[in-house]
């Protein structure tokens, strides 16, 4: 089955996921952020450990993350020192040039990207460091990790912005549900 669905303006097309949980997911995950707050708290993270290589995969196969982007367009991942050498060094520039022309350092101290989207996101979604990349782009959006229940704030914000997160969720949840 092929859904079609605006995002962002943009027709996505989402093959074989589920319509009814497709439709809206970004007003549904708004209204269930309680119930995702509340099922992160009290979940058995074992019993979702197990779940979230299987659940990832599926998810992953479903929704086309060329066709979102959102991680790029709206937030930056930390760029760590590793990160910083070895992307300034595919770049062809100098430490301390990467960070001056890139990077500013957050509120906690981390450094980002100084700008929104991300200066290495093309106008086709595609990364041109994509093979360089932060290990925070590397890993996100950590639905294959114990990062998904360990940091439940992180979780939670990544689903209000990410169909893979909210897809994920969503899937824990009715599992619990159905093995009750």
């Amino acid at each position: 089955m092929l859904v079609v669905t605006r995002f962002l303006g943009r027709i996505s097309v989402l093959c074989n996921m589920p319509e009814e949980l497709l439709n809206n997911w970004q007003k549904k995950s708004a209204e269930h952020q309680k119930q995702y707050k509340q099922f992160l708290q009290r979940a058995n993270k074992n019993t979702v450990l197990k779940q979230l290589p299987g659940l990832h995969e599926e998810a992953f196969s479903k929704i086309d993350c060329l066709q979102c982007a959102n991680c790029c367009k709206k937030y930056s991942p930390r760029f760590k020192t590793p990160d910083i050498k070895r992307i300034s060094r595919h770049l062809k520039m100098r430490e301390s040039e990467f960070i001056d022309t890139y990077l500013k350092v957050d509120e906690e101290g981390d450094f980002v990207a100084k700008s929104a989207p991300c200066p290495f996101l093309g106008a086709d979604n595609y990364c041109s460091i994509y093979e360089q990349r932060p290990s925070d782009c590397h890993r996100f959006p950590y639905t294959d990790e114990d990062v998904l229940i360990k940091r439940q704030q992180l979780t939670l914000k990544n689903s209000t912005f990410c169909p893979i997160t909210y897809y994920v969720l969503e899937k824990l949840i009715v599992n619990k549900r159905e093995n009750q």
